[in-house]
């Protein structure tokens, strides 16, 4: 288990927001145009991979295991077995981890691994009495069964599920996502204006690292079918100040809460991917690795309080390295939302919480604002579910590689109650 796991290289795609209807790329466009940039500056052909792995949370009905369907398109051959994982929003860490394991397990030594979706491509979906209405329709044998169907149909069997508000929703717990943000923001009494502060500072941060060119180093452009150009990512907002945000209405909590669009992640498409390679891979073609995976954890909680799976998923992996918050020259916290991010800074730095939740003897602290998402983050960029726990890993081996750090961390809460974190350091 102590085999050295290395990250060769990465890339990804610009991240898209949905515009409110399908957008120009379906998940497996996205990811094989960013996997065959990628495979394509390599030192070794796309056929001497021995898997593909890729996270994807909400696959298209035709695409069901798009690891497979992208390790096709994008030349690997009929003998490099890929497949699909599904952690929620860490979708793509679960591939980074896999990958690991299985080096580590010696059944491959040269893995892409990474995410993708295609969320502005959720299916609206029929309601349940629409489609008992159907299957009664092709039931009947009659044409006076047929006309009492008719006659007891009514419009609004019509209206569409919206899929992804489905998939957002706890089903254990009933509370969409940002309704388990408005809980962390009760809890720890954080306020509207901080949420709002802290999204502004994510444009922010985007903004400045678009305008040096720090982004451009990891996008790969895509081209659409009529041959237009995406070479940045879209959802960031020059206008998105404190002030103007603060003008938004709560979008979960319409009567008490303070969680809004504006603070909240964007609905986007994207992928991104890793080279991970072994020891013996890394001889055998010659590669030179930018990074290695020390260390990974998943750690479970209640579903209700899911934004702080961050802290239950980093803890373990800050205690068995003997580091402190600050020890780590890089965070990469996914912003599923403003109050989730805060709410973890909170947590760290409580120490009840620390103490009874997290077994430590003492609170932890809180991360250096400038060592956390210093470029940025999701409510800015998206969060393109599957595609996220991958971008922040790549990210947070630019940062390091950028400042000179040795260490850095990736973690991300997890829809259904959940937290994964990823130790990287910088070779």
């Amino acid at each position: 288990m102590t085999e050295p796991i290395y990250l060769i290289d990465g890339a990804r795609t610009p991240f898209l927001k949905s515009r409110n209807r399908p957008g120009p790329f379906a998940a497996s466009d996205l990811a094989s145009a960013a996997g065959r940039a990628l495979l394509n500056r390599q030192r070794f052909a796309p056929t001497d991979l021995d898997e593909v792995i890729l996270g994807c949370a909400s696959p298209s009905p035709d695409e069901v295991n798009i690891g497979r369907v992208v390790a096709l398109r994008m030349g690997c051959g009929l003998k490099v077995p890929g497949w699909t994982v599904m952690r929620n929003c860490a979708s793509g860490m679960q591939a980074l981890d896999s990958a690991m394991n299985n080096i580590r397990a010696g059944r491959s030594d040269l893995v892409l691994a990474g995410g993708v979706d295609a969320l502005s491509r959720a299916p609206l979906l029929l309601s349940d009495a629409m489609v008992l209405w159907l299957s009664s329709w092709y039931a009947a044998k009659t044409l006076s069964q047929r006309a009492r169907l008719v006659a007891g149909f009514k419009l609004g069997q019509l209206a569409p599920v919206i899929g992804i508000m489905k998939g957002l929703t706890d089903p254990m717990v009933g509370l969409l996502m940002g309704q388990t943000a408005e809980n962390l923001a009760w809890r720890f009494g954080i306020t509207r204006r901080e949420m709002d502060e802290f999204s502004a500072r994510s444009h922010r941060r985007v903004l400045a690292a678009q305008a040096g060119g720090i982004l451009a180093g990891e996008i790969v452009p895509v081209y659409d079918q009529r041959g237009a150009l995406y070479a940045a990512d879209d959802g960031v907002r020059a206008d998105s100040t404190a002030e103007n945000l603060a003008k938004l209405r709560p979008f979960f909590d319409r009567k008490y809460g303070n969680v809004t669009a504006g603070n909240s992640s964007q609905i986007t498409d994207g992928a991104a991917w890793l080279v991970v390679a072994s020891e013996r891979a890394v001889a055998r073609h010659g590669l030179t690795p930018i990074g290695r995976i020390v260390d990974t954890e998943w750690a479970g909680l209640d579903p209700a309080q899911m934004g702080l799976g961050p802290v239950h998923a980093a803890t373990p992996i800050l205690r068995r390295h003997g580091l402190r918050l600050n020890d780590v020259d890089a965070w990469e916290i996914n912003e599923a939302f403003a109050a989730q991010v805060i709410a973890c800074q909170r947590a760290w730095n409580d120490e009840a919480y620390c103490r009874t939740e997290l077994g430590q003897d003492a609170a932890l602290g809180q991360i250096d604002e400038a060592k956390l998402n210093v470029d940025g983050g999701a409510i800015a960029l998206g969060h393109p579910v599957g595609a996220s726990g991958a971008r922040i890993v790549l990210h947070v081996l630019d940062v390091l590689r950028r400042t000179g750090g040795r260490r850095g961390i990736a973690t991300i809460c997890i829809g259904g109650g959940q937290g994964g974190a990823m130790l990287i350091e910088r070779v």
